[in-house]
């Protein structure tokens, strides 16, 4: 298995690139607006076909590049059945997994930072990868207060889903904002202050009520053009749009 994890700043997004050696394809889950040509770049220099862009849920704090590769590569839009999004190619549900080449993504139905939140397991090489999105981050979680948030459902599906995943599972966050790539099951099962074993549901109420978080500055025009995978140029400012004509069949110029 070929993987990458790519970082963009402005919102302290992970995208990760996870591509099929035997077939050449490629996957990219959570991609970011503004870093297109970075992503098809790093396509391109591992020989690597975009088949799919997944989602683990709508965002609010930036918006998906996900149509915009679909029309650049001819990719398909993958997101979780439950958005029933017309924009989407694909509907992943813990019944229907994805498979990129001779690589499944097994999805969890995690709610509680929204109401239809995935996660994604691969286990390949013997080594176990799950991508928690924003329901499990390094030491923290996402939050529970908007897009049907609630933390009762967010403690339920960390506890009776992500954590009794194998120990030694690595888990890829969709966010980190102290320059952190990579955790495990274990570690967070022991020391996360939200979720740990040592917090109970109603210390993890307490926690997620006090936060006082501001609404992510993007969410008025993220979220709408999420529900349209990204294709949004009526509602996305101008700095936000990409020109097709810098790319030529998917490939930066």
């Amino acid at each position: 298995m070929i993987f990458r994890q790519l970082f963009e700043p402005e919102s302290s997004t992970y995208t990760y690139l996870v591509g099929c050696r035997e077939t050449g394809d490629a996957v990219l889950i959570d991609p970011v607006m503004e870093t297109v040509e970075r992503d098809l770049a790093e396509i391109q220099r591992l020989g690597l076909r975009l088949a799919y862009t997944l989602e683990t849920h709508i965002h609010a704090d930036h918006v998906t590049s996900a149509c915009r590769l679909r029309t650049l590569t001819g990719c398909q839009v993958a997101c979780p059945a439950m958005e029933d999004l017309p924009c989407a190619d694909i509907g992943i549900a813990e019944d229907r997994p994805l498979a990129v080449g001779g690589i499944v993504f097994r999805a969890l139905h995690t709610p509680g930072h929204t109401d239809t939140h995935h996660c994604y397991v691969v286990g390949r090489e013997d080594i176990s990868r799950v991508f928690t999105g924003d329901a499990l981050l390094i030491d923290g979680c996402g939050r529970t207060d908007f897009q049907n948030g609630d933390p009762d459902d967010l403690f339920r599906s960390v506890r009776e889903k992500l954590f009794t995943l194998p120990d030694d599972t690595l888990v890829y966050p969709g966010h980190d904002y102290q320059h952190r790539h990579v955790t495990t099951i274990l570690q967070e099962r022991e020391r996360n202050p939200r979720l740990g074993d040592d917090k109970s549901r109603d210390d993890f109420r307490e926690i997620m009520a006090n936060l006082d978080l501001p609404y992510p500055k993007k969410i008025n025009a993220a979220v709408p053009a999420n529900r349209r995978c990204g294709d949004c140029r009526d509602q996305v400012p101008e700095a936000h749009r990409l020109s097709d004509e810098k790319f030529v069949q998917g490939v930066p110029s």
